[in-house]
């Protein structure tokens, strides 16, 4: 199945370069380019790509506001790859909260570019278990305590499914973590899974970023 991808940039050169690394995948096809935010929501709703590459910074709209009108909608289907400068820019957390399924320097690789697209294509969040915590650390330590209107579910998790998610907050993959628990990869899955739906979370990404609002895990010297 091709996944048919948006990219939104107010930038020619990267739209342009990002189109042909990602056409040159027989998986891959960039069915359209958005100049802006406004124009990136514009054309999720024409055209129903799988997956957005947003840019933050853009003329209009904003990225961190275009993802959560993407991704806001109860029956919202495409995922948003937030593209940035910075691996610890500050608004990629915004971005984050906003709903995107996780981030991509500008100076990825082609074959780094492709793999994203495919991982978030599929339902996975792109923090790779070792930036995890580092990122997910440093932006909750920029933006201070936890902030309404989130709503603490916490509770509704069992034990073991409030353990995962602790884990998952600091950075463990999957193996990490059937390792850590002596438990099958397939249970752990079914875990994070559970804790999804329970949290009503989209990927493991705004469950990271939900352990540390909640204050379920605090980042270093907090």
């Amino acid at each position: 199945m091709t996944i048919r991808v948006l990219i939104a940039d107010d930038q020619v050169m990267v739209r342009q370069g990002f189109t042909v690394l990602l056409n040159a995948e027989p998986d891959i096809e960039v069915v359209g380019q958005a100049v802006d935010g406004l124009d990136a929501v514009e054309q999720v709703a024409e055209l129903a790509p799988d997956v957005v590459l947003m840019d933050i910074r853009m003329p209009r709209l904003g990225g961190i506001e275009a993802t959560g009108r993407i991704t806001g909608p109860a029956d919202a289907v495409a995922k948003v790859l937030v593209l940035t400068t910075f691996d610890l820019d500050e608004y990629v957390y915004e971005a984050l909260r906003a709903g995107a399924s996780g981030f991509l320097l500008k100076d990825a690789s082609a074959e780094e570019l492709a793999h994203a697209v495919r991982v978030v294509a599929a339902g996975d969040a792109l923090l790779a278990p070792n930036l995890t915590k580092r990122l997910i650390g440093e932006f909750s330590r920029l933006a201070g305590a936890p902030r309404a209107p989130l709503k603490d579910r916490v509770g509704d998790l069992t034990e073991r499914e409030t353990e995962v998610l602790s884990l998952i907050a600091q950075g463990l993959s999957n193996a990490e973590i059937a390792a850590r628990l002596v438990v099958a990869e397939q249970t752990v899955k079914t875990h994070v899974g559970r804790i999804l739906v329970k949290l009503g979370l989209r990927d493991r990404t705004q469950a990271a970023v939900y352990a540390y609002e909640t204050g379920l895990v605090r980042p270093a010297g907090y």
